[in-house]
């Protein structure tokens, strides 16, 4: 849930580029993929919980050189993810390279039974809208090192609170609430 505090702690601070339009169109995208590729919701929240589990630690080795911050803001402003932006896929390899995304495949794979053959397009797809997600949490005047929703993914307190699929999950579930109040 810590990680889903720092999406609203982002929405509702005017100097982080988070809104709720974002969090809508974000959590709609992996909506569409969802039924694009015929899987259900909570196999969907395994993907984004495998997902997430590899790529935190991943990318934490990465923030060890080039400002992750920066990568992260070049790769999320070449697109508007899953909202038909024209994603660049040399920009994700320069974040994500081959090799990882093709581990990233296997795990999840291995952890939801889906083929490796439809991960090899789903995840593609996935990784810009979490990088979009995660850049939610930049600084609206660009400083630097300032995007907790990024450092609460990479979990620097290592209590291993960053689970993606959760995130979507509350992420609907606010929505819902936004839009459709009890």
């Amino acid at each position: 849930m810590g990680l889903f505090y720092e999406v609203l702690s982002a929405i509702n601070n005017p100097n982080q580029q988070a809104s709720i339009d974002q969090l809508s169109s974000l959590s709609g995208s992996v909506q569409q993929l969802t039924n694009q590729y015929g899987i259900d919701n909570n196999t969907m929240q395994t993907v984004l919980s495998s997902l997430g589990g590899i790529l935190g630690p991943a990318l934490r080795q990465r923030a060890g050189g080039q400002s992750l911050e920066g990568m992260l803001g070049q790769l999320a402003g070449s697109s508007l993810a899953g909202s038909g932006g024209n994603f660049n896929p040399a920009s994700l390899a320069s974040l994500i390279p081959p090799q990882l995304q093709e581990q990233i495949i296997q795990t999840v794979a291995q952890k939801t039974g889906l083929s490796a053959g439809m991960l090899q397009g789903l995840i593609p797809a996935l990784l810009p809208i979490v990088m979009n997600f995660l850049n939610m949490g930049r600084s609206t005047s660009g400083v630097q090192g300032s995007n907790p929703l990024l450092n609460a993914f990479l979990d620097s307190d290592r209590d291993g609170d960053t689970d993606l699929g959760d995130v979507m999950k509350f992420a609907n579930r606010f929505l819902n609430a936004q839009y459709y109040p009890a």
